[in-house]
């Protein structure tokens, strides 16, 4: 049994990861923004724990990490949580930037940094879903796409910092994915929204169960996952 902390539990890939790491019987941690949710997340994932904290304003989540009860030790940490918002760089608000870049790279940086030493007692796991934004930005996509790439960056030098202490860094880069997050771009894009073209959550759960699972004689350090169909 192994205990695990998420983010994004509430839908799409987090929903899913958590969802197949529960039926297994680990322990698991969610991060809920706020205690309404946490409610829900501990009725949808009974014997889960919830930890309440906003990735909208990174900035406060230590001191709301230390007003609760934290786990002592962590196998791993899985970033699932994101926010996007599509448009042109002649039109994007600093609001939108600042709300895209807080909540897509800050916040898991900051989350990352709390939690080390748990994960470093454990020899534990981070892993960051990122998206094929973070390879590749096209039009419309600039705030997104550079918090994505940042991401990465972030997961890089996570990776050269902790190997020492035994931590196992992944990137995950799912194209576009079965999500409530989808169907907001393709609303975005003025698009219709048709969740059979592309990936399964489900599927997306079953890579990042392989790279956590994976003997400790190997680590996957990038994964890109693209639609089938």
């Amino acid at each position: 049994m192994s205990t695990y902390l998420i983010t994004g539990a509430g839908s799409g890939i987090g929903a899913a990861v958590a969802r197949r790491l529960s039926e297994r019987g680990d322990d698991l941690w969610l991060l809920a923004r706020n205690a309404g949710r946490a409610k829900e997340l501990a009725a949808r994932f009974p014997g889960a724990a919830t930890v309440v904290g906003d990735l909208a304003e990174p900035g406060r989540l230590s001191w709301a990490f230390g007003q609760q009860r934290m786990p002592q030790e962590l196998d791993g940490l899985l970033h699932s949580a994101g926010v996007v918002d599509l448009g042109q760089v002649g039109e994007l608000t600093p609001k939108v930037w600042l709300r895209t870049l807080a909540a897509n790279l800050v916040a898991p940086a900051e989350v990352t940094r709390l939690l080390l030493p748990q994960l470093r007692l454990a020899q534990g796991h981070v892993l960051f879903v990122n998206s094929g934004a973070g390879l590749a930005a096209h039009a419309e996509w600039s705030a997104y796409a550079a918090s994505k790439h940042g991401l990465k960056a972030l997961a890089d030098s996570l990776r050269e910092e902790e190997r020492g202490n035994g931590v196992r860094v992944t990137t995950v880069h799912p194209g576009r994915t079965a999500t409530p997050m989808q169907e907001k771009v393709h609303h975005q894009e003025g698009k219709e929204y048709d969740a059979a073209r592309w990936i399964d959550p489900e599927s997306v759960a079953t890579a990042l169960l392989t790279a956590l699972d994976l003997p400790r004689d190997a680590e996957i350090s990038d994964l890109t996952i693209r639609p089938g169909r």
